[in-house]
């Protein structure tokens, strides 16, 4: 989906509720609250009017999930097929959530799965049954708390009408499944690459990064840093993307889906700079420069990075710009 569609979908949402959260690079998350009221219709019928105004308007085929919260809607949505709906009415979500495993979680990364796993313990079911105490020896007191409570189906956040500060994503969807850690290494390195000519096209520099990884299971990996220095150096992006893929130790994983993207954007011109004193540096930048030239003359394939000269990397790629709403 790219940008001007995205903005369209949620713009079109907006005529189902005034209260509708992007979550990108292609979901969107509705409190349906006074849309029932207004509407007069069941929780279903409403989910259902609003997939059929993306199917009627867009053609897009979506999938649905109906929750008393964020987090158990979200989730319920993964568990759909597309055109389909699952609905978690109120009392049923510990039954529901029960057997699913422990990394279907939303928020819960693989460090913690995995000391959860060598402990025996794979699905919900078996977190929410044990006691705080137990669960803050395996993994200290914060998360401990936050994986009891959505464990047991609980998710306070509201939907937020707006996103607290824009974003830049860039996100690659792949026809299979990699397992090649080399292409998932093009893979990001090419996104990074992408983000970095964007934010320079824009006159803009990012303060964060995020990395995330989905999986053929339809779960994901998530992992954020702060930069030393707000850049749109492509490199210095690529750096800190290639090192979150590395920290994930994906090893074998079956690989669906990458997004890369950038936060707390400022203002190039307001952005501070460590100086450098290696010319090797003042080099790169001027060729990354003319590269930018060309990309804008010849079309944005014209320069690649050196080690995406001969990807042939299968898949549908897609650069999208969120903002506030």
């Amino acid at each position: 989906m790219g940008e001007a569609q995205y903005d369209d979908v949620i713009e079109l949402m907006s005529g189902v509720t005034p209260h509708v959260q992007a979550v990108p690079p292609n979901a969107v998350q509705l409190d349906l609250t006074s849309a029932l009221r207004y509407f007069d219709l069941s929780p279903y019928d409403m989910v259902q009017t609003a997939m059929m105004r993306l199917k009627l308007f867009y053609g897009i085929d979506s999938s649905a999930g109906l929750a008393n919260n964020r987090m158990l809607a979200a989730m319920a949505a993964d568990a759909s097929a597309p055109g389909g709906t699952t609905w978690i009415r109120d009392g049923q979500a510990p039954d529901w959530l029960r057997p699913r495993p422990v990394t279907a979680l939303p928020g819960i990364g693989r460090t913690a799965a995995d000391t959860l796993s060598r402990y025996g313990l794979h699905t919900i079911g078996q977190v929410a049954d044990l006691s705080a105490a137990t669960l803050q020896r395996l993994l200290g007191a914060r998360s401990a708390r936050l994986l009891a409570e959505r464990a047991r189906g609980h998710d306070p956040r509201p939907v937020v009408p707006s996103e607290p500060a824009a974003h830049l994503v860039a996100d690659l969807v792949l026809e299979r499944d990699c397992l090649d850690p080399a292409q998932q290494h093009r893979a990001v390195l090419g996104l990074a690459d992408r983000i970095g000519g964007r934010l320079r096209g824009e006159g803009r520099t990012a303060g964060r990064l995020t990395l995330t990884v989905r999986y053929a299971d339809r779960t994901s990996s998530t992992r954020t840093r702060t930069l030393p220095e707000p850049t749109n150096h492509s490199p210095a992006l690529a750096a800190v993307a290639l090192g979150q893929l590395t920290a994930l130790g994906l090893q074998r994983a079956r690989v669906r889906a990458f997004a890369v993207r950038a936060e707390d954007l400022l203002p190039a011109d307001t952005a501070y700079r460590q100086l450098s004193l290696d010319p090797g540096d003042a080099r790169a930048r001027a060729a990354e420069a003319a590269a930018d030239r060309a990309r804008r003359r010849f079309g944005p394939e014209a320069v690649r990075p050196a080690a995406l000269a001969d990807d042939r990397h299968s898949g549908s790629q897609a650069l999208t710009a969120g903002r506030p709403l």
